[in-house]
């Protein structure tokens, strides 16, 4: 390829590119570099390129062959000339910009563009031949756009040789419009740079492949070493090899010991490098002071990932931090992955590895479960509690400080997982929320994913827009296909209920029992979670119903189409086993359409379990063993309580309505103007560096730019004011306080409306300032024609990054907290959701009380489409405007005719975090 950096290609040396040195030194894009995750999961850091480095891009080109300088360069080029190296490394990094790949301490990898007209630049990169194949082409290719689109250039333009088809691969695949023309025996290739819906696209799919790619070599070592084995029972080393041992791991282990030459039977070697086969995996059980040792140790011996259970890191403070990040950033420059430090391990139940890596004694039978979990000390009562309820697993991360893989990482890997069913997720902290609603919502759409996740609000948006209270919370998880529950124990209830049931088909349950007191409270469970009990339920067999009669109302419950999902309650006859009640519940019900939950209340149904014993709760004792030793797909779960039972079959049931809506597109607004906000952003930040909230005036020309328009208002202190500002804005107006909590209080006296002359103003103002203080500031605007007045807010959520919320202004809405959330963007189907999903939300649209009210329905004619564009509008502000930290539209009249929107507030300041953004990147 012929690119910037050949000697014919060179500018002249007046062009405005060549910068002093010391002013590209002073200017170095630090911010730029990034740790990436290769195809085979391997990782380089990726860089832009210094001077210093010159050395190492002579040794690179050395190990080049012959075929690769001949397709990068159009000729042999057996060595770099001085002048040649001195502008290879030495860029502005705004005209002319290059990155390396490094790796090990070598570079591999070089990519480079050079500005050659106002909105034009040439590209080009070579890869060492032993890192071909890895996709470091894309990468390059990935950061070089984004650091060209910083720098206003429009377009890259590139020339390829025909025969390099691996590099026109690259272009072709990237996801752009590729414009291409041949002559004098090269390949032109041109195109625009700015993301597309299908680069970015193409993108996520390779960052899908790749950190799946990570975690399935992590998760299934040929080899592992234990870093710290230890004969001393009671310590972490030595509880690590008896559980590896133990687990019947079918890989090699590998003590590691300074001196010892076996531990527990198996012979040790004094380092990872030191043993005599490639080590895949490292668990690591040293002091925190001496983890750094033992990653170079890793490094060394090519070792492709770490799990360090060791303690001392970022748990501990600053200097645990510091510690914590030059582990990971030496872990990653040599192409390892680490997981943890301060974590309990992982496991992998396939039959082929049976992998306890683990402080856990004993792992849960193979199932089809993955189990992600954030916390170290939590985890062995987690692997516990999975155990005795029979909740299969398939494998499981404990990621401990999460400084480098993360539950994101799982989310990907077991997207494609075939023996990974569901995902259960036990979350802390989220440390790139955006990312875990993009992928959460993407593998939702195919396997079930329940959490038990964090509630905070970060400090740093204390005070910054209102925030979601914990009902608005929970739909945010569930409009992204997250089953959030509340506790452990509900994780592992929803849990069992998904990993051995059908979802159900709609919101229609039918109750059969032999309890009338059961019936009557499961029903009243089902209709408070908002599910539908049929007519003809709850069938009632009486107490001293045999266990035939028993099974025959169970056999017309499965096969009644009136319902999609069944609750089987009972209480067992005194003086009667109840474990033929239990088997003809399984029998008749299990392997079925529908799902199935029960109570049973008291007796001993533990016959029924095969390994369970008498005394053991009931959430395990209808859980029937498969072939493989662990539970069927034919199994109940059963659970203490109706209560327990209902609320899980009621998460499922929401999740199951949410898998079959479609799942709706972000649209293309084409008459945004992102740049222009992104400059009046820049401009009132330059004021204002720590931030500000932006008024009426400031905060509408930023809103305008995405085709939000602000009703007009002139602020005023005295009568005067006020009238002229309302002779120049034509009557009828309104006179409104201008700052503090009264601006929306018509009840207290803040809102004056229906002013229709200078008297009525005069007077108006002057009534307000004897309320509330000579030289009150108000807002004069003109009227608008009525309509029903909502609120909307735009804020930053710790668990999913920016929110759009909605909901109907007043007192009463305030004090209820009746305001629903949905994560930005928005597509169409989502906004429409959002405005539908309050309580008061029939006010838009108008409902009659019941279908015998005599009256007109209550409420407006809103216009729908007004409303939902209004919302999409605000969302994908929220997405392309990271320094908008909060925005609230308050009052929106929403009529027939369309929606007004009278005031907003924009609050800017410095970008919350998006990484989900740009290129792809480790945190």
């Amino acid at each position: 390829m012929v690119a910037d950096d050949h000697p014919a290609h060179r500018p002249a040396d007046d062009h405005p590119v060549d910068r002093p040195a010391d002013e590209t030194a002073d200017g170095y894009p630090a911010d730029r570099a990034a740790d990436v995750v290769l195809a085979d999961g391997g990782t380089v850091h990726l860089r832009p390129i210094r001077p210093e480095d010159a050395p190492r891009i002579v040794a690179m080109h050395s190990r080049f062959s012959e075929r690769t300088r001949y397709l990068r360069y159009f000729s042999p080029y057996p060595r770099i000339p001085e002048r040649d190296l001195r502008r290879f490394t030495t860029v502005d990094h705004h005209d002319r910009e290059a990155f390396v790949a490094e790796l090990g301490g070598e570079l591999i990898a070089v990519g480079r563009y050079e500005r050659i007209d106002a909105d034009e630049a040439e590209v080009a990169f070579v890869v060492e031949d032993a890192h071909q194949g890895r996709g470091l082409g894309s990468v390059l290719l990935e950061h070089l756009t984004a650091a060209a689109g910083q720098e206003h250039i429009a377009r890259f333009v590139a020339e390829v040789l025909p025969e390099n088809g691996t590099m026109l691969r690259v272009f072709s695949d990237a996801g752009y419009t590729v414009d291409r023309s041949y002559a004098d025996g090269v390949v032109h290739l041109t195109f625009e740079v700015a993301p597309t819906e299908r680069s970015v696209e193409v993108a996520r799919d390779r960052e899908q492949r790749t950190e799946a790619a990570a975690i399935r070599r992590l998760l299934t070592p040929r080899s592992v070493a234990v870093v710290g084995a230890s004969t001393r029972p009671g310590t972490i080393g030595h509880t690590l090899l008896r559980n590896l041992t133990a687990g019947s791991y079918t890989g090699t282990i590998v003590p590691i010991h300074p001196t010892a030459k076996t531990v527990r039977g198996l012979r040790a070697y004094p380092s990872v490098a030191a043993a005599p086969e490639p080590i895949d995996l490292a668990l690591v059980a040293v002091p925190a002071e001496a983890v750094g040792a033992v990653v170079a140790d890793c490094a060394h011996a090519g070792v492709y990932a770490l799990v360090i259970v060791s303690a001392g890191f970022g748990e501990q403070g600053a200097e645990g931090l510091a510690r914590q990040r030059e582990v990971v950033t030496a872990a990653r420059a040599n192409g390892m992955r680490i997981v943890g430090p301060n974590c309990l391990g992982i496991a992998n139940t396939d039959p082929d590895l049976r992998l306890n890596a683990t402080l856990a004694p004993a792992l849960p039978d193979r199932g089809r479960a993955g189990f992600f979990c954030q916390s170290g000390a939590l985890g062995v009562a987690l692997l516990a509690e999975a155990h005795r309820r029979r909740l299969g697993l398939s494998s499981f991360v404990s990621a401990g400080n999460r400084a480098d893989v993360s539950g994101n990482d799982l989310l990907q890997y077991w997207l494609d997982d075939p023996g990974t069913d569901l995902v259960l997720l036990y979350l802390e902290t989220f440390g790139n929320p955006r990312k875990f609603a993009r992928l959460a919502r993407r593998l939702a759409r195919r396997k079930p994913v329940v959490a038990v996740a964090g509630r905070s609000r970060p400090p740093a948006l204390a005070g910054v827009g209102p925030a979601p209270d914990e009902r608005s919370v929970e739909a945010l998880f569930a409009r992204s296909g997250v089953i959030r529950v509340d506790t452990v124990p509900e994780l592992f209830d929803v849990g069992l209920l998904l990993a051995h049931q059908p979802l159900p088909g709609g919101r229609r349950v039918g109750v059969v029992g032999n309890s009338t007191a059961l019936g009557v409270l499961a029903v009243e469970a089902l209709t408070a979670a908002d599910l539908t009990v049929p007519a003809g339920y709850p069938v009632d067999v009486g107490p001293s119903a045999t266990a035939n009669q028993f099974a025959t109302a169970l056999r017309r419950a499965v096969a009644d189409e009136t319902i999609d999902a069944l609750v089987a309650v009972f209480v067992p006859p005194l003086a009667v086993p109840s474990a033929a009640y239990a088997e003809v519940l399984v029998a008749e019900t299990a392997g079925g359409s529908k799902p199935v939950v029960a109570t049973f209340v008291a007796g001993d149904v533990a016959a029924t379990a095969g390994r369970a014993t008498a005394g053991e709760p009931a959430q395990a004792k209808l859980v029937r063993p498969g072939p493989d030793g662990g539970p069927g797909p034919g199994t109940v779960p059963a659970y203490d309580s109706v209560e327990e039972a209902v609320r899980a079959l009621a998460r499922v049931a929401r999740y199951a309505q949410w898998r079959r809506q479609p799942a709706g597109r972000v649209p293309v607004l084409p008459d945004t103007d992102p740049a222009a906000a992104r400059r009046l952003i820049a401009t009132a930040l330059a004021e204002y560096p720590a931030g500000v909230a932006l008024p009426d005036d400031a905060a509408a020309p930023i809103l305008a730019r995405y085709g939000i328009a602000v009703e007009p208002s002139i602020r005023a202190t005295d009568g005067a004011g006020a009238i002229a500002a309302a002779d120049r804005l034509g009557y009828p107006v309104a006179l409104k306080v201008a700052e503090g909590p009264l601006r929306h209080r018509l009840d207290l006296g803040g809102v004056r409306l229906e002013l229709s002359d200078a008297g009525d103003v005069r007077r108006a103002y002057a009534d307000m300032a004897t309320r509330f203080g000579t030289g009150i500031a108000v807002m004069v605007q003109r009227m608008r024609p009525p309509g029903v007045a909502c609120v909307v807010d735009l804020v930053e959520d710790p668990a999913f990054g920016p929110v759009v919320g909605f909901g109907l202004a007043g007192v009463a809405t305030d004090l209820f907290g009746d305001h629903a959330w949905r994560a930005a963007p928005l597509s169409s189907s989502d906004a429409e959701a959002l405005v539908r999903a309050p309580l008061a939300a029939p006010l838009l649209f108008g409902r009659p009380v019941s279908p015998d009210d005599p009256l007109p329905a209550r409420g407006t004619d809103a216009d729908l489409g007004a409303l939902t564009d209004l919302l999409v509008r605000l969302g994908l502000l929220a997405d392309e405007q990271p320094e908008v930290r909060a925005v609230q539209l308050n009052p929106v009249l929403a009529g027939a005719d369309g929606v007004a929107t009278l005031h907003a507030t924009v609050h800017v300041g410095p970008p919350g975090s998006r990484p989900d953004t740009g290129p792809r990147r480790l945190r």
